[in-house]
């Protein structure tokens, strides 16, 4: 029977609300699918979608801005509010003609740092008054949930002002000690490079930056976190060392000596996440990477040397500092995840091993 847009929409972010789902994903002959526990599982009793519900889905929920420009554009991100089940991402795209949709669910509410597995060393970054904390990881990692965990501590723990850049805004802070302005990409600017550049004028204390795309944003970012802000920012990165190594190369030769400083002056850690499933398939648990910038770390991206943090992390386990080979080995070793989880979630597999008195004998 044909339900309105708007009716199906409410009715598919009840099931992946009912179910725990991260993601729903909605693509031409196929049922609604919903990613559970890391996992695509397809709605049972639904028929597939086709190309006019899908096509009804995206002239709905867009506005006549929004819809221009996906036309123009041929895909688009933008966050959806729903009075009854919160804030959604959705991102549209076309496939062989015919939009699609993939929906992020939004956090509804900030969860602890014991709820989300975050080791004490990130929420102490939080604490820090400059500088630059890099979250980074895989897509789907849980990032954006811990940028705005480390908003969230900072909103109640001092008082200042906090603006945040997003593509699209996922979680809605509200004002408690902090004031909190947070800007969409594409809403309420075009672009992150060009808003981080206005933003340094508006007197804020904390900038949260979504997503470093490009050197105009680093380049930017570094500037503010050496003119005394701190910035948290999010990478596309699979360690510290490739953070270190992703920054640096984003500038080209005139511009990388400055850069190199900057960095070794600024930064102040790199977490590094990714989610993996529990023994029973039921929950992902989070294994990150800890990096703090030490005077020996310091030392190492001022030599341009990052291929060897890997070693000052081992070092540093005292300061609060661990790989994420250390962290996948301690899941592993509680029963939480299984050895091939282990393995296959690693960045340096024979680590692991090691680890785990498995290696080559």
């Amino acid at each position: 029977m044909y339900q309105p847009p708007t009716t199906f929409f409410r009715h598919i972010l009840q099931i992946a609300r009912d179910s725990g789902a991260s993601d729903i994903h909605l693509v031409a002959g196929l049922p609604p699918a919903f990613r559970v526990s890391g996992e695509i599982i397809m709605a049972p009793r639904h028929d597939p979608l086709t190309a006019d519900v899908l096509r009804d889905f995206a002239c709905t929920l867009l506005n006549d801005i929004q819809r221009a420009r996906f036309e123009q554009e041929r895909e688009l991100c933008v966050s959806h509010f729903d009075a009854e089940w919160g804030r959604v991402r959705l991102s549209f795209y076309h496939r062989v003609g015919i939009p699609e949709l993939s929906i992020r669910m939004c956090t509804q509410q900030i969860r602890s740092a014991d709820e989300l597995m975050l080791p004490e060393a990130v929420t102490a970054l939080a604490r820090r008054t400059s500088g630059l904390v890099l979250i980074t990881g895989p897509t789907g990692m849980g990032k954006t949930t811990t940028m705005n965990y480390l908003i969230d501590v900072i909103n109640a723990s001092r008082r200042g002002k906090i603006i945040t850049i997003e593509d699209p805004v996922e979680f809605e802070h509200a004002h408690r000690k902090c004031i909190i302005t947070q800007i969409e990409v594409g809403t309420d600017t075009l672009g992150f490079a060009s808003c981080l550049r206005h933003v340094l004028r508006l007197n804020p204390d904390v900038i949260a930056v979504g997503e470093m795309r490009d050197m105009e944003t680093i380049e930017t970012a570094l500037t503010a976190a050496e003119t005394g802000h701190l910035v948290l920012a999010t990478l596309h990165t699979p360690s510290a060392g490739g953070t270190v190594e992703r920054v640096i190369g984003s500038f080209d030769g005139q511009r990388q000596p400055q850069a190199v400083l900057q960095l070794a002056s600024t930064l102040q850690g790199v977490v590094t996440q990714r989610l993996v499933p529990s023994v029973e398939k039921d929950r992902l648990l989070l294994a990150t990477e800890v990096l703090l910038a030490t005077d020996a770390v310091r030392n190492l991206v001022r030599e341009q040397k990052p291929h060897l943090l890997h070693n000052a992390i081992s070092t540093g386990r005292s300061e609060g500092m661990h790989s994420l080979e250390d962290s996948l080995a301690t899941l592993y070793s509680k029963g939480l995840i299984t050895y091939d989880t282990a393995l296959a979630h690693s960045n340096r597999p024979e680590v692991v091993k090691a680890l785990l008195g498995r290696g080559e004998r």
